[in-house]
């Protein structure tokens, strides 16, 4: 396993997934001889012993009677075949014991009974599960054409044209494929293949080695012989070469002609370049084979290197929202622990168990920082290994998943693991992130690295969606187009967000007026209007979103009148939780905010300058709303956004107080020289229909807005 310390180890054996790279969890490791009996001259009675079996081999959960013995092709090409008579599997021990009995056809074979040692590796076990069968044609048919990140194509048959020469059926609700034999059949050069028998004795006691391709060089082609099976003799016919990546084959013999099998050898692996073109044949029949048929199970879905725009359910399955809930309350507890998975299957969606998580808790040592580079690069090293993530992002990377497929996470991905998460090969494989809290220590609320993250995860093309218990809503996370800044928006409403025109409400979270009438009867007229412009700003095409801080008072009666006329409420929400010296009410998030933002307090300025308004209007305030009408004053001012008008909505004696004195001192300093006419920016409306009239003519171009036209002594306009 890709994990490196002994105690990571045991405590992700919990996981009913694995992902190991040694071997699919269909198949066993190579088991060796243990014990070898002459029954008679062309008979030998062997016991094989396999070790170091996965523990997710399926063959663990099956009846025996899907378990077959696998010989190896090298020797069943040399006419020998194996015959399991009995099994004792150990799943505790990781585990199995064989009797076998081998039998020889033809000379080599009978010859190569004479080289088999004890210590040799002569065969495996293959699960033959039946929920693994591949039902429906179209499941191979989609792989042609593709390829693995190597180039090497995913399935072919003797080239790009194989397409059309795979014969695929079903038969008994199985995918089949028949396999068209070539003229001809291959024999040897007997002396030369003899010789190389001692070499094959000693090579076979490593499993790691690969001796088909050596007998290779000894066999001979015969383009004219019939492919006709004889008694007591092995027929080795060949087929073009099938490349296969995404399932495994097995050879099935009830539908070969009567009295003729097929070796032991009968399966084909997906972990080759050409998994499969010749096929040992032994029994007796006159009739001349024209096919191979093949029937084919799947790998793990981790590695069938399957497209997400295939997973028809998976896909329906995320649209549901009480799905992706639902799969989250599968995570092992308790919240304080990360739990990451990775999820390929709708199937897989829907029935996630605690032992399909990865769950741990992490801990963070302080970083010396950069004086310290080797130290730095250790610790940081350190602490992404021990992310919940990382087994999944790493196992990507080293070719153990290559499906594509979701991460879940109980906890966005800390901004350590960037440099993983934007791989080449992870960014191609992830097709999106799901998360249910930003932090873990600060619960809602995101830091300024989460933020940067989330745009840079968007660039590459890779979504991220919060699974918000809050509004018991999924949300995704989309760039407002231009801004370095984004919002977490329901899927329904992204292109909504996307092209809105931005209106705001700042206000005091103390207090709860009676301007909700007014504010939902302006944006009733302003939505209206939107039918007599063609503005960039305000045209029928343009849809409108109202901003907030999120929090109760005002800003609860902005996203209330804004949910009310239909308009899409959003809210820039800050943590005001961490700041205990200070009387500050907490603010919580009201309940008609539908896209959202969330800041850490150490973020306020940078929260405050992400509001990205195109028209503000500001309610009675205390100090923030002071703040925010003196950020919208420099937004203009500096030309990071054009003039356009801030109402004040509210009696001109109370906004004569807040903003007249300061700006008669302004103009006695001489320190706002040049920029006197912002204050024509700012209107002071007590109404409705005051607020249209502003804007009516600010889209009609008749509004006297901009550097272009004179100030006002008060530093704003009261409109009547």
């Amino acid at each position: 396993m890709f994990l490196h310390k002994k105690e990571t180890y045991l405590e992700y054996r919990c996981m009913k997934n694995y992902l190991f790279p040694a071997h699919y969890d269909l198949v066993t490791p190579d088991g060796y001889l243990t014990q070898i009996k002459r029954l008679s001259p062309h008979l030998l009675e062997v016991e094989l012993e396999i070790q170091n079996i996965s523990p997710a081999f399926v063959g663990f959960h099956l009846d025996k009677e899907h378990l077959f013995f696998n010989l190896k092709s090298t020797l069943a090409q040399l006419g020998l075949n194996g015959t399991l008579q009995e099994l004792e599997i150990e799943k505790t021990n990781h585990r199995a014991k064989l009797r076998v009995h081998l039998h020889p056809y033809g000379k080599i074979a009978i010859a190569l009974l004479d080289y088999l040692q004890e210590g040799a590796y002569i065969g495996k076990l293959f699960a033959a599960d039946p929920e693994r069968k591949v039902h429906n044609p179209d499941y191979l048919l989609r792989m042609f054409g593709r390829t693995d990140r190597r180039g090497s194509p995913l399935l072919s048959l003797g080239g790009p044209k194989g397409r059309d020469e795979l014969l695929l059926e079903k038969i008994e609700g199985r995918t089949v494929a028949f396999l068209q034999l070539q003229e001809g059949v291959l024999s040897y050069d007997q002396e030369a293949i003899c010789g190389l028998l001692p070499t094959i004795k000693r090579a076979l006691t490593d499993p790691q080695l690969r001796l088909r391709t050596l007998i290779q060089l000894d066999q001979l082609w015969a383009p004219l012989e019939k492919r006709t099976v004889n008694e007591g003799k092995i027929l080795l016919v060949r087929t073009a070469p099938l490349h296969i990546r995404t399932v495994f084959g097995k050879v099935v013999d009830k539908l070969l002609p009567m009295g003729v099998s097929h070796t032991a050898a009968n399966v084909l692996e997906p972990d080759t370049a050409a998994s499969g073109d010749v096929y040992e044949l032994y029994g007796h029949s006159a009739e001349e084979l024209e096919v191979i048929p093949v029937e084919f199970y799947t790998l793990e879905p981790y590695r069938e290197h399957v497209f997400f725009s295939d997973r028809d359910q998976l896909q329906s399955s995320l649209e549901n929202p009480q799905v992706l809930f639902q799969a989250f309350k599968s995570a092992p507890e308790p919240l304080t622990h990360r739990a990451s998975t990775f999820v390929v299957k709708g199937h897989q969606l829907i029935n996630l168990e605690p032992a399909d998580w990865i769950a741990r808790k992490t801990y963070k040592s302080e970083f010396p920082g950069l004086f310290y580079p080797a130290q730095q690069s250790l610790l940081v090293q350190r602490y992404i290994e021990q992310q919940t993530d990382y087994p999944f992002l790493k196992a990507i990377e080293e070719g153990l998943i290559t499906s594509q497929g979701i991460l879940l996470c109980r906890y966005f991905p800390s901004p350590l693991m960037k440099r993983l998460l934007l791989s080449d090969l992870v960014q191609r494989c992830l097709k999106g992130i799901y998360f249910q809290f930003p932090s873990l220590a600060y619960g809602n609320f995101f830091s300024h690295e989460d933020r940067s993250m989330l745009l840079d995860l968007a660039k590459f093309g890779i979504p991220v969606y919060w699974v918000d218990e809050t509004s018991n809503q999924v949300l995704q996370y989309v760039p407002k187009p231009g801004k370095d800044a984004g919002m977490f928006v329901p899927e329904a409403l992204v292109e909504t967000f996307v092209k809105s025109t931005a209106f705001g409400i700042y206000g005091s979270h103390l207090l709860y007026s009676d301007v909700e009438e007014q504010l939902t009867a302006l944006l009733r007229g302003i939505i209206e209007m939107r039918s007599e412009f063609t503005h960039p700003l305000l045209n029928p095409d343009t849809p409108i979103a109202l901003v907030t801080g999120g929090g109760p008072g005002l800003m609860e009666i902005g996203n209330r009148a804004a949910k009310r006329v239909g308009v899409l409420s959003c809210a820039n929400i800050v943590d005001f939780r961490t700041n205990n010296t200070l009387n500050l009410q907490e603010q919580k998030q009201n309940i008609y905010v539908e896209a959202k933002m969330t800041y850490r307090l150490d973020r306020l300025v940078e929260r405050q300058s992400e509001f990205n308004l195109d028209f503000p209007i500001i309610l009675t305030g205390g100090y923030g709303t002071d703040f925010e009408q003196s950020l919208e004053e420099v937004r203009r001012k500096v030309g990071s956004i054009p003039p356009t008008p801030i109402l004040l909505f509210g009696d001109p004696d109370y906004w004569r107080k807040k903003i007249t004195s300061r700006f008669e001192c302004n103009l006695a300093s001489k320190s706002i020289a040049g920029s006197e006419w912002i204050s024509n920016c700012f209107y002071c409306v007590q109404n409705a229909s005051q607020g249209l009239k502003v804007y009516h003519q600010f889209f009609s171009h008749t509004l006297p807005i901009g550097p272009h036209h004179p100030s006002h002594k008060e530093g704003f306009v009261t409109v009547f």
